[in-house]
């Protein structure tokens, strides 16, 4: 049998379910006889720096490997870093120097869309090269907004987040006899989906949140105060989850001109400000107490309350990478989703030319005619994506999370 040695890399902003596809890719990998599984620190960047690991010492035994599996963020560390269009820039020769090197014949790289733009272009470039490196995306994104697959691992536990927090956020609110308006903020450039996910939190308790709004659909801001009148005339307190990148119908986002707005390496509006935007002209408006919540990264790092359902899938797609990686290349590993009751999913593969800086919205036709609210339809897609608790370790009162403090060397 021929010799498999594989580099691992971890890449994009992290989610509580992307340690979960790297312990798949391990285990799996030890399963089948690997020589060297190798770790890049902090991606493709850390890479280039001559900075990687060995997994096989790293994560010895099966505690490891739960410890891995059940920790948020990434193991390995991250970067922001993009990868020449020109397939005659030197960083290519570079790093496929140090492929050749470490004797690489499968490289997995876990990310997001611009982490499936890399896979895609060093596949092509191993083309040009005659290369026999098998190249294989494995997909995370709390977005949930790739191409190709059911949904990404990672979206099931930010939206049980968000859900939650919806939930008690809820309560909190209601045990005033004031009128209130609490606006909050859900990430979310240009797809909506972890705003929807509020939906979620919906019981037989409480009707919150009142409304939803979503990018995928202009935002009218008479039709929003409109929408707000409405609700104060039946409820005195109004919750309303709103995503960060929500524009007006000239394509405007509403902290566009805000002076905090910042952008980042890839060129995308970093937003920060759209609820404090509303909280302003709600407060113009209504004259009450207005507040405005901002989830931000709490959403993407909140094993505690992380969705079973997603780290189990996670940790599925990592293992059936390595097995893909026998007769595959230039591929994203997916989600597939084969029933809703009971719910049931499969692994297969996608083209990852055909992913990578695509995105995938969310169908207007899962959003009500009104633009202030999701259909039964979407509801039912998300629900059972937030199913199952997992089994995090504590440690005087605390969740016990892996050593990362090799990131900091």
């Amino acid at each position: 049998m021929n010799k498999r040695n594989c580099i691992i890399g971890q890449s994009g902003g992290p989610t509580v379910a992307i340690n979960a596809s790297l312990a798949g890719i391990i285990q799996q990998a030890k399963k089948e006889g690997y020589e060297h599984i190798y770790g890049m620190i902090n991606g493709i960047k850390g890479l280039l720096e001559n900075t990687y690991m060995d997994l096989e010492e790293a994560i010895k035994n099966d505690d490891d490997l739960h410890d891995l599996k059940t920790s948020p963020a990434m193991y390995l560390g991250s970067c922001r870093y993009k990868l020449p269009d020109q397939s005659d820039d030197p960083v290519f020769e570079q790093l496929f120097h140090k492929f050749e090197e470490l004797e690489i014949t499968d490289f997995f790289y876990i990310g997001g869309n611009d982490s499936m733009d890399t896979v895609a272009k060093l596949s092509e470039y191993a083309k040009i090269m005659n290369s026999d490196i098998h190249f294989i995306g494995i997909p995370k994104t709390i977005d949930n907004d790739l191409m190709g697959t059911d949904h990404t691992p990672g979206y099931g536990s930010a939206a049980k987040y968000v859900a939650s927090s919806m939930l008690e956020i809820a309560y909190d609110s209601s045990i005033y006899k004031l009128k209130s308006i609490t606006i909050v903020e859900i990430m979310g450039r240009n797809a909506g989906w972890l705003t929807a996910a509020s939906a979620l939190a919906r019981t037989a308790y409480s009707d919150a949140p009142d409304l939803i709004y979503l990018p995928e659909v202009p935002f009218d801001q008479e039709q929003f105060l409109d929408d707000i009148a409405k609700v104060f005339e039946k409820k005195r307190s109004v919750i309303i989850a709103v995503s960060e990148g929500i524009r007006n119908k000239d394509g405007n986002y509403l902290d566009q001109d805000s002076r905090y707005v910042k952008k980042d390496a890839f060129g995308h509006i970093l937003h920060s400000g759209t609820g404090k935007v509303l909280e302003t002209i709600c407060f113009k408006r209504f004259k009450c107490k207005v507040r405005s919540i901002e989830l931000n990264v709490l959403q993407r790092c909140a094993m505690h309350i992380a969705s079973e359902t997603d780290i189990e899938e996670s940790f599925m797609i990592g293992s059936k990478a390595v097995s893909y990686a026998k007769d595959h290349t230039g591929v994203m590993v997916v989600i597939k989703r084969l029933s809703n009751d009971p719910y049931q999913s499969e692994a297969a593969i996608a083209d990852v030319s055909k992913i990578a800086n695509l995105e995938h919205k969310i169908p207007v036709n899962w959003i009500n005619d009104a633009h202030n609210d999701i259909t039964k339809e979407l509801y039912e897609y998300m629900y059972p994506l937030i199913q199952g608790e997992v089994n995090v370790r504590y440690h005087n009162g605390i969740p016990s999370y892996i050593n990362i403090r090799h990131l900091e060397k």
